[in-house]
């Protein structure tokens, strides 16, 4: 039988004995203890779940570990995920739409293919997902955010192409990780030629960021942090830009027709190219 090491107390003090390794319990290398997620699942079980439900049945996978696991392709129109630990799992060409995802570990995941269209993702964290099967970034693989509700998530990512229409992004954190003390070869976020019309962006911090030739067509982004990004050849027509922070950000051949607030930005003085945009 496995053994595991306890502390027991004898007269002359404390010393470590060899005992049978409980239910649920893993032994690591000396005998160190190593427990089991009870909340783990296995890419055998979540299909299982869906292959058993009964029709129209809620599958309730809120606060499970779904870690690491295959579950490419899945539709997942019936389920629960509020909470779930979904980091590095492969969701490639999974449906995810109108899902609740809130608060949801999405760290490292694929996303290639997936659709979040009309998904809860408030206080979710996407960090440096996968968007992509090749360093070309095809725009036909990137994921679907259009209707998501996003507040307050929190994303790293490069994506070229995705489709945040009509999302809600009030204070969404898409800014660099942590500049200051990330020692990652990405930084800075990257959303190149994405697509952001209509969408709720008010306090939003896109610090930093690369957002070349993407769209913000009557986008709200009131108060929002676009200090140091890149909006070279960015379409912000019809957009409400009263209050945001401007600063050092690059509008080189910006189309900025009809856009709301403009006399009220921060960092107007330091705007590079703005001489260089249409209005």
């Amino acid at each position: 039988m496995p053994r595991r090491l306890l502390i027991a107390r004898i007269a002359c003090g404390w010393m470590l004995i060899a005992a049978p390794a409980a239910a649920g319990e893993l032994l690591g290398p000396e005998g160190v203890i190593l427990y089991a997620d009870p909340n783990a699942l296995t890419a055998r079980d979540v299909t299982a779940a869906f292959f058993k439900a009964a029709p129209g049945q809620r599958i309730d996978f809120s606060g499970r570990t779904l870690r690491d696991l295959d579950l490419s392709g899945l539709d997942f129109g019936r389920a629960n995920l509020t909470g779930a630990d979904l980091f590095g799992t492969d969701l490639t060409s999974a449906n995810l739409a109108g899902v609740d995802l809130s608060g949801g570990n999405l760290n490292r995941t694929t996303v290639i293919k997936t659709d979040f269209s009309g998904a809860n993702l408030v206080g979710a964290n996407i960090l440096r997902p996968s968007v992509s099967t090749s360093l070309d970034y095809d725009i036909t693989e990137s994921p679907k955010f259009a209707g998501a509700d996003m507040r307050n998530v929190r994303m790293t990512a490069k994506m070229v192409g995705a489709d945040f229409r009509g999302a809600n992004l009030t204070r969404a954190n898409l800014g660099p990780h942590e500049p200051r003390a990330d020692i990652s070869s990405m930084p800075n976020s990257v959303y190149k030629s994405c697509d952001f019309s209509g969408a709720i962006m008010t306090d939003v911090d896109l610090n930093r960021a690369v957002l070349t030739f993407s769209r913000f067509v009557g986008a709200d982004l009131r108060r929002a942090d676009l200090s140091y990004t890149d909006m070279s050849k960015v379409d912000l027509s019809g957009a409400d830009l009263t209050g945001a922070d401007l600063t050092s950000a690059n509008l080189d051949g910006a189309n900025l027709a009809g856009v709301r607030g403009l006399e009220t930005v921060r960092g107007r003085n330091t705007i590079l190219n703005f001489d260089r945009s249409q209005r």
